[in-house]
């Protein structure tokens, strides 16, 4: 031995980080939409709890200023029983529409419930 060392550098080959590339992509591509699913799934059941909670609002503030079915609602006054702020569109920027007192009091918007048609919401009486 003549007393030198030999310095292997070790590096990958350009097969190695292809393979490892396309293994990324594939996993990504098989990811990605359960994602975006994922995603509106939880959109639609945003939508849902805060038109619950404006429903229960107006019956609340229905119930304490004594009106009957059939009478229009009153945004302003049902907004003091919530402890967040009245949401007039949902999360997807359509605006939530109010009926009367005891009959639809919080409709979805269609093109609400069109958007979000195929990610399994059950929108109830909304």
């Amino acid at each position: 031995m003549n007393g030198r060392i030999k310095n292997k550098q070790s590096a990958f080959t350009l097969v190695e980080i292809m393979i490892v590339s396309a293994i990324i992509g594939l996993m990504a591509t098989l990811a990605i939409p359960g994602f975006v699913e994922a995603r509106k799934q939880t959109q639609g059941r945003l939508i849902i709890n805060d038109a619950r909670q404006e429903d229960a609002a107006i019956k609340q503030w229905a119930l304490e200023t004594g009106l009957t079915d059939g009478a229009t609602v009153n945004t302003t006054g049902a907004t003091t029983y919530l402890k967040t702020a009245w949401a007039t569109n949902d999360a997807l920027g359509n605006p939530y529409t109010y009926g009367n007192v005891g009959t639809q009091q919080v409709q979805i918007a269609a093109a609400t419930k069109k958007a979000l048609a195929k990610v399994g919401i059950d929108w109830g009486p909304y």
